[in-house]
């Protein structure tokens, strides 16, 4: 089966989803939460759909800020926007993310202090998780994000003293880890957004024209997690690994 048959219905806009409960383990700095990292070339939003926490971000352009979440909430943020789901009490979150599930293809890096970062058999190292569920992917999931944790909490120190220096240092080490990974992207963009945008634009031509030859191609495509409370970048995760919704980030 090829890539363009697999997302031949993808969902709207060819966007990713998963379902997402916040990490509640305690981090170094007494904050309960998820791993920060950043996205390279996707947009990713929150909807909030129970319980009450916050997202934790940091960019160049506004430093360091909190947004609360609580049901309702719609939150979303752009490629370089390093970001920290924090657990307020039973926060749930459905995650729609951009060009479908090309984020847990690759298009997010941990923010692990600079020595990983450095290192790519090292950083992968740290990024995979050995096993999908279990006390071996739990404890593993839970040093992940410890790590991420400790080189986040030195760029936001350093932000806070107007210094980017360190966060445009690790923007240039997440650029170079994803580059490998780059053109294997490129067929997941293009057979997902790309084509659905497409497809918009030979719809307005044809009906512009009067011809609503596609209405009879319609259908009706209907699905449900495949796994649920595996282990996101966030938190626990409901999943949807099927091409072009989601798919489980493990590493590399």
């Amino acid at each position: 089966m090829t890539a363009s048959s697999e997302m031949s219905a993808p969902l709207p806009g060819g966007v990713g989803l998963s379902h997402i409960s916040a990490y509640e383990w305690e981090a170094a700095d007494g904050v309960c939460g998820g791993s920060p990292h950043l996205h390279l070339a996707c947009t990713e939003a929150y909807v909030v759909t129970a319980g009450r926490g916050a997202v934790q971000t940091l960019t160049l352009a506004d430093g360091f800020t909190e947004t609360p979440l609580e049901p309702g909430s719609v939150v979303w943020f752009t490629p370089g926007t390093i970001h920290r789901m924090v657990q307020g009490g039973g926060l749930k979150v459905t995650v729609l993310m951009q060009n479908s599930g090309l984020p847990e293809a690759g298009d997010a890096v941990f923010t692990f202090p600079p020595e990983v970062l450095a290192d790519p058999e090292r950083y992968a190292a740290a990024a995979a998780l050995p096993a999908k569920e279990g006390p071996e992917a739990d404890a593993a999931a839970r040093r992940r994000r410890d790590l991420a944790v400790e080189g986040y909490l030195t760029l936001r120190a350093a932000a806070e003293k107007d210094d980017d220096a360190p966060l445009r240092a690790f923007h240039e080490a997440a650029a170079r880890i994803v580059a490998p990974k780059v053109k294997e992207w490129e067929p997941r963009w293009r057979d997902g957004a790309l084509a659905a945008a497409r497809r918009t634009g030979e719809q307005l031509t044809a009906l512009a024209a009067g011809d609503a030859a596609h209405l009879a191609e319609a259908r009706v495509t209907a699905t449900g997690p495949s796994r649920r409370g595996g282990y996101g970048m966030c938190g626990r995760r409901d999943e949807y690994e099927l091409p072009g919704v989601t798919l489980p980030y493990y590493g590399e």
